[in-house]
């Protein structure tokens, strides 16, 4: 057997070398600073971080002492608790949000009423983002906090920017950011610096589909100008404010926003309708979901009691605990009367009609449950880690949306087959009934969630791995400024050309008068010369 040659030996010590140097910049370690939001946002955020912590990247997470779903967990993430010794929590908040939309939903059916919840509900809003803009004044008037950060030396920010406290950060910090993120401030991500032509994306809240008749887009614009308004005049002064005071003058909230490295977008096409993007934006839709586990001995043992009719699972999420009682009294006569058991997460007093094949729990293993073989039907508010999870596990849905993306997130699924969507304000149980034994009896409901979850994972890579490899991307090269457009640099009227318009408008006039006068001197010296020949 002969040695390989001092020439073969060259060539390969090359590939070892650059094997060795790719695997050394995968493994290192990252110092990141995280800042989440609250409620399912956080969930999120929590499943993101055990897998970089499994990376071996070195996680600190920022969190108020007032915060409702973020606590302390040393063995996952070094915390930074801002302490604020005020009354309101986000707990406090966020359930007076819940009642006011399900006070909203209840009255919504006469115009004046409906006008009415509206009105309230976007000073509930402003109230937020006023509650919002009082923690970003605390962090930053905090100059140990500030210290503290800026002494950590961390090699990027991790942010929900729903609310953009975490982006004011890391422009302070000078940090490369990455922001987890479907929300922002002012609506859906997409619509702050990726085209959307509203002639085929519907404004988020207008229940709309990508194919619109005249009246829709008519709609569709109406709605836009409406939130733009609401966003121009009543949110982002707020967030400006504080751009201005610790920022610099000349900062404002969508520069602070726009300049982040890479956007893990919670978004999968197969799902959400196709539109256009930009190249920082990396889809990781449904990076949550993940196979089932086998259930604790209580759960398993009601499933496999349903026999051949198999469950339904039923939950509304980490935000709604339980629904008025004149309405959990309707789900639960309509779940009375189905031959499959039902599965409901519910933290609420039990409705007094509750059926001998319900089981009621305070917290559901949601995700082991849809892959179970025997779930039938998924009852869900349209949440979108929920929805993802039951495209996953190919499981149909029964939607009842409560407020916020929830119902566009349901007419995703219910035009594309997968599901079917009753209206909370005016259900009977009867109505719960016929959509429960439509979606299990009609097969093509199930068929139709399963062609979407096989389109969901059939990926080169999982949407998990895509999000930690970017995230390790911008901590190894400092940044991705070159995926960035430029376009946050620029003031409205030159994005728009509209100075360009105006020139070649001007230019344009000028040219025309030119040719007036022109034709006006000419005229006459052509009639003269007409009349001498005569």
């Amino acid at each position: 057997m002969k040695c390989p040659s001092w020439k073969s030996r060259f060539e390969v010590a090359p590939v070892l070398s650059a094997i060795i140097i790719m695997s050394c910049m995968i493994t290192q370690a990252a110092d990141i600073l995280v800042v989440p939001a609250e409620a399912s946002h956080w969930i999120n955020m929590r499943i993101l971080l055990e897998e970089l912590k499994n990376h071996g990247h070195n996680l600190t997470v920022l969190y108020f002492s007032t915060s409702w779903h973020v606590d302390a967990r040393p063995d996952l993430y070094q915390s930074v608790v801002v302490e604020l010794d005020w009354n309101t929590t986000s707990e406090d908040i966020l359930q007076k949000f819940v009642q006011k939309s399900l006070d909203i939903l209840q009255d919504g059916s006469m115009p004046w009423s409906f006008l009415q919840s509206r009105y309230k509900l976007m000073s509930f809003m402003h109230t937020c983002h006023s509650y919002v803009h009082e923690l970003g004044i605390a962090i930053f008037e905090n100059k140990n906090l500030l210290t503290q950060l800026e002494n950590a030396h961390f090699n990027l920010v991790l942010a929900d920017p729903i609310f953009p406290i975490g982006s004011l950060l890391a422009s302070y910090l000078k940090l490369p950011l990455v922001h987890n993120v479907r929300w922002l401030t002012s609506g859906e991500a997409h619509f702050l610096f990726a085209p959307s032509a509203l002639s085929y994306i519907p404004t988020p809240g207008s229940r709309l589909t990508d194919k619109m008749n005249f009246f829709q887009r008519t709609k569709n614009v109406i709605l836009n100008l409406f939130h733009r308004s609401i966003t121009e005049f009543l949110t982002h002064p707020m967030y400006s404010d504080l751009c201005h005071r610790y920022l610099g003058p000349g900062m404002d909230i969508e520069t602070v926003l726009l300049r982040a490295d890479v956007w893990l977008m919670r978004v999968d096409f197969i799902f959400d309708f196709p539109r256009p993007t930009m190249p920082n934006i990396v889809y990781i839709g449904g990076f949550q979901c993940k196979p089932s586990k086998p259930l604790d001995k209580e759960f398993e043992e009601f499933i496999q009691s349903s026999g051949e009719h198999g469950v339904i699972v039923m939950s509304l999420g980490s935000m709604v605990s339980s629904l008025p009682m004149h309405i959990t009294m309707q789900i639960a006569e309509a779940f009375a009367q189905v031959p499959q058991k039902v599965i409901w997460g519910h933290n609420g007093d039990a409705p007094p009609n509750i059926g001998n094949n319900t089981l009621l729990a305070k917290w559901i293993p949601q995700k082991d449950l849809l892959g179970h073989p025997k779930t039938r039907a998924f009852v869900a508010h349209g949440g979108t880690n929920g929805l993802y999870e039951a495209i996953y596990h190919g499981v149909p849905v029964v939607g009842i949306p409560l407020f916020f993306d929830q119902f566009d997130n349901l007419i995703r699924l219910e035009i594309r087959g997968a599901a079917m969507v009753i209206d909370i304000s005016t259900m009977q149980s009867r109505d719960l009934l016929q959509a429960l034994n439509k979606i299990i009896n009609n097969t093509s409901y199930r068929e139709n969630m399963q062609k979407l979850s096989a389109l969901h994972r059939d990926q080169p890579e999982s949407p998990m791995e895509r999000a930690i490899f970017w995230i390790e991307y911008v901590a190894r090269h400092k940044g991705a400024s070159h995926l960035r457009s430029e376009s946050y640099r620029l003031p409205w009227y030159v994005y728009y050309c509209v100075d360009v318009m105006i020139f070649l408008s001007s230019l344009f006039l000028m040219l025309m008068l030119l040719l007036v006068v022109l034709l006006k001197k000419l005229c006459p010296i052509s009639w003269q010369k007409k009349q001498k020949v005569l």
